[in-house]
């Protein structure tokens, strides 16, 4: 029996500089605990695991809110793995997040990998509204195969609009199913970790970032807003990880005032 689960989120100011949760509601595989931030305004908000999730068939969702004025942190504490369950015929899975950033507002949504394992089928869905002043980071990472076997199927898709405009849509599909080349020289090379970090900060709007390389398999991009994409490939896991921290670590430098 497939499993349909919706988890949702809100954080709003507390009126003491910190950050609220008025809204920490779990459900089905998605377990949502609020974690410690010693000395910092962030609320954070951990998704633990509370069985193996999607298998084909199942329909899980997640709703985040930052009102205006929060300062939330998202993350994960495992990797989330599609698996194909007892019935591998069954309708795809879907994952859907659906993100909203306030006026003012900061959201840092920075999830542990999705492993697509072999026989798995994935719709996943990440939908984002920023208001003008909010700012967003964002990351997400796809493995292909968990170790010494082929990729599931696996589709992505990310949209983002900032107020009311479309600022990002990216969709990618791999394996079987997906569109001829997506494995070939000119896309994946062979590699079987593929990543997206997200910064999207009003401060852009003045002092835009250019265009360039940060290494042989990534490159940071400018889009037609204030906001910058870093996309990278790399072998596995551990490397796309290390090639999107130093990212991470470097735009946030540059914006200490306002995200850090």
């Amino acid at each position: 029996m497939s499993v349909h689960a919706t988890a949702r989120l809100r954080a709003e100011p507390d009126g003491r500089g910190g950050t609220a949760l008025p809204v920490l509601e779990s459900a089905g595989p998605l377990a949502l605990r609020r974690t410690r931030s010693p000395h910092s305004p962030y609320a954070r908000v951990t998704v633990v695991g509370a069985m193996s999730a999607p298998l084909n068939g199942d329909r899980l969702a997640v709703e985040a809110e930052a009102a205006d004025g929060a300062r939330l942190t998202v993350d994960a504490a495992a990797a989330t793995v599609a698996l194909p369950g007892p019935r591998p015929d069954a309708d795809p899975s879907t994952y859907t997040v659906n993100l909203s950033v306030g006026e003012g507002a900061v959201l840092h949504w920075l999830p542990e990998q999705l492993v697509s394992a072999r026989g798995s089928r994935l719709h996943q869905r990440t939908r984002v509204q920023l208001a003008p002043t909010a700012r967003l980071l964002l990351r997400e990472e796809q493995i292909l195969g968990r170790h010494g076997e082929p990729t599931g199927a696996l589709t992505t898709r990310l949209t983002v609009h900032r107020a009311g405009r479309p600022l990002l849509d990216q969709q990618l599909a791999y394996g079987p199913g997906a569109p001829g080349g997506w494995d070939g020289p000119a896309v994946l090379a062979g590699r079987r970790a593929v990543g997206q970090l997200l910064l999207a900060d009003p401060s852009f709007e003045e002092a835009p970032l250019p265009a360039r390389l940060l290494g042989p398999t990534a490159v940071l991009t400018p889009l037609a807003g204030p906001a910058v994409l870093v996309t990278a490939v790399a072998e596995d896991a551990r490397l796309l990880r290390g090639i999107l921290d130093d990212a991470m670590r470097e735009l946030l430098d540059g914006l200490k005032e306002g995200l850090g």
